[in-house]
């Protein structure tokens, strides 16, 4: 019976090119000269931490990072942007959460989608990934299609397509 499973992986080196890439960008700004700013990436956390003295500076970083996480082949919706804080001093802090699998309640929302469509395929939830199993190959291919149409919160990725 053909199947395949849907995941929501991001690659963890590719993560750390763009970060050093935003930090080597940024360096050489006019607009940041003398200016104290941070980018760090916490592999172990799966957590970006950026902080600037000011939101024009925090938004350009946040810009920077998603032009080059899109160069980098990773999709921005992978990055869950938390809400700025104040940190010591005269500085603002962010924290931005990497996704990483799929959460039990967007599984959901596939497996739902899938089902509501009365495809001849089955969904079903294996920890944080989306198996799906039908009797024909095109039918997977169908509901690879409607899948990508749809807009989820975070990016899916397709593998293990088995015949």
């Amino acid at each position: 019976m053909p199947s395949f499973d849907i995941v929501s992986k991001i690659d963890a080196q590719e993560i750390d090119n763009a970060v050093n890439s935003v930090l080597r960008e940024l360096t050489n700004r006019y607009d940041f000269k003398g200016a104290a700013f941070s980018v760090e990436f916490k592999s172990k956390d799966n957590l970006i931490l950026i902080s600037a003295e000011d939101d024009y500076k925090l938004g350009a970083i946040r810009d920077s990072l998603k032009v080059f996480c899109v160069k980098r082949g990773i999709d921005p919706r992978a990055l869950d942007f938390q809400k700025e804080e104040k940190a010591g001093g005269n500085t603002l802090r962010q924290e931005i959460k990497l996704r990483n699998g799929i959460e039990q309640e967007v599984a959901k929302k596939i497996t739902k989608h899938i089902k509501d469509t009365k495809m001849k395929v089955q969904a079903s939830i294996k920890g944080d990934e989306v198996r799906i199993d039908g009797k024909k190959r095109d039918d997977l291919q169908e509901a690879i299609a409607l899948l990508r149409s749809t807009n989820f919160e975070v990016p899916l990725q397709f593998i293990n397509f088995r015949d």
